[in-house]
């Protein structure tokens, strides 16, 4: 599903965008309990409605993501990405299963559950899947880079799958003994009271990890740990428009895990490099234009710093310090693909420190001049308007 089709996360919910944590909590298990696919065998659309819950709940009830996803929507979750090598989503990207569902929210489902009551499990069951831990990393970005998106090679240290024993962390395919706790079921099973009830509930078994099989003759180069320190390089490819904080998820790039499973993700966030001619204020781009005093009574053409370059722009005569002038279209894009901002030209006049005794004299004679004198009178009269007030 893209981003086009991907439905408002409050609104799977059916919940306020003011919605506090317990009011979202409670509406994902209302969801949960309405499109279980144990409730609903072999119903395709309950079972895509209870994983479309399932990521809304996963962005909603995290502070970060949330934050993100309320100023920058699906784009924000990574899903702006586009793809590229390995992929940007995470969570949020679709291509998730059942399995990483109720491994991630045991929290509000107690577990896999069994006996009579919700079993948390993909159809046909399975065994919990290891997951690699995360890896985050900061890259830093010009302008012109977020201007126009851009594509970064970084090389990660990681933990990687041995190459020995394929991350299995066993010496051979036989070196492997049933787990005396869970007797190789992967579980173990105990009653417990629930939110919804006194229910029969299976947890993974802290011998084995959910395996079922426990290591008897480790692999001698990874210890039967499963896992080494390796490195890889990663093509990163960060979409334009994208701003200080901002986190993309490069799915399967993260830590390998233990005894084998699926990767971790890698986590970049954007930092902002400092421009020293134009300052950030969201997609508009602000610039402090410094014109002489002739400039700004005769007018001319200036020209204004660029995310690209240098654009030209005209001054009308008789400008004032702190006017604006815009370039629109010429700021960033936005994240999400609407519009683009502008360039603000803040003008400020530059007056001269010292004058010679030519200067002076000219500046002096202009100064009697009726416009002048005029300009004068109204500033003056501007004051007095202004202590009479204060008085009042």
């Amino acid at each position: 599903m893209n981003m086009a089709e991907k439905r408002d996360y409050y609104e799977v919910l059916g919940v306020e965008r003011n919605a506090n944590a317990d009011e979202i909590k409670k509406a994902y298990r209302k969801a949960a309990i309405k499109y279980h696919p144990d409730k609903n065998p072999g119903d395709k659309e309950a079972e895509e409605k209870f994983k479309e819950a399932a990521e809304a709940y996963d962005v909603l009830s995290n502070q970060d993501k949330r934050a993100r996803y309320d100023q920058f929507g699906h784009a924000g979750m990574g899903g702006a990405a586009g793809g590229g090598a390995g992929g940007f989503g995470g969570f949020g990207g679709g291509g998730f299963s059942m399995e990483d569902i109720f491994s991630q929210f045991g929290d509000i489902f107690g577990g896999h559950f069994g006996g009579g009551g919700f079993r948390a499990s993909s159809s046909g069951g399975g065994r919990r899947v290891n997951r690699g831990t995360d890896i985050r990393i900061k890259v830093r970005l010009t302008l012109a880079e977020i201007a126009n998106g851009t594509t970064k090679k970084l090389k990660i240290n990681k933990t990687v799958a041995c190459d020995k024993c394929g991350g299995t962390g066993a010496k051979d395919p036989n070196a492997f003994t049933t787990c005396p706790t869970c007797n190789g079921t992967g579980y173990v099973t105990r009653v417990e009271n629930t939110f919804f009830g006194r229910m029969q509930t299976q947890g993974v078994c802290p011998t084995c990890g959910g395996t079922g099989k426990v290591i008897s003759d480790p692999c001698d180069k990874c210890k039967g740990e499963g896992t080494v320190k390796g490195s890889e390089v990663v093509e990163i490819r960060i979409p334009a428009g994208v701003g200080e904080g901002m986190v993309l998820t490069v799915t399967g790039k993260g830590n390998a895990p233990r005894h084998g499973g699926v990767n971790g993700d890698l986590q970049v966030v954007i930092e902002e490099e400092r421009n020293p001619e134009l300052v950030r204020d969201g997609n508009d781009l602000i610039h402090n234009l410094n014109i002489t005093v002739t400039t700004a009574l005769l007018g001319g053409s200036v020209e204004v710093p660029t995310v690209d370059g240098r654009a030209k722009i005209k001054i009308a005569p008789g400008t004032h310090a702190g006017k604006v002038l815009r370039l629109g279209g010429k700021g960033l894009p936005d994240v999400n693909g609407y519009g683009r901002g502008d360039i603000l030209a803040v003008v400020d006049i530059t007056v001269p420190a010292k004058l010679t005794a030519e200067e002076k004299r000219l500046v002096e004679e202009l100064s009697r001049q009726p416009d002048f004198q005029k300009a004068e009178s109204v500033k003056n009269q501007n004051i007095f308007e202004r202590m009479k007030s204060f008085f009042r």
